[in-house]
């Protein structure tokens, strides 16, 4: 009994196995869309920890920060307290539906940050939201 070889059987597979690579491609976007809302504002914050999900981004976010002394910045530039809507309805266009980020460091008063939350709501702005770094077990 002769077996018949069959001769694209001693050929070598010519196809690339993409599994890999796309388990990688998935990997490094998920890192990239954690990373890039903090990588947005250059003003030093130090953001308190949540367990919470990050939120997707379609845009680029307007970011509202108060740092540790009080200073509120819109993006990089300081602005005074009673401008703030001015200024954040002139950066947005006055669009009200314009994504805002709050980072307020963690030594502030928290009335503080919900005082501002809550000047940008009753002015309009519906999509605003605090952010705080990924929760890191100890």
């Amino acid at each position: 009994m002769a077996f018949k070889l069959n001769r694209s059987s001693k050929s070598p597979m010519s196809e690339i196995n993409v599994t890999p690579f796309v388990d990688v491609m998935l990997v490094l976007l998920i890192i990239f869309m954690v990373t890039a809302p903090l990588l947005t504002v250059g003003v030093q914050v130090d953001l308190p920890e949540s367990a919470a999900d990050s939120l997707p981004e379609e845009q680029e976010p307007l970011t509202l920060s108060i740092n540790s002394k009080g200073e509120i910045f819109i993006q990089e530039s300081k602005v005074e307290y009673d401008k703030i809507i001015a200024k954040i309805l002139a950066v947005s266009k006055n669009r009200t539906d314009t994504r805002i980020y709050v980072r307020g460091d963690k030594s502030i008063n928290y009335g503080r940050v919900l005082e501002i939350m809550g000047m940008l709501s009753g002015s309009g702005f519906t999509k605003v939201a605090l952010i705080s770094e990924p929760y890191k077990e100890r």
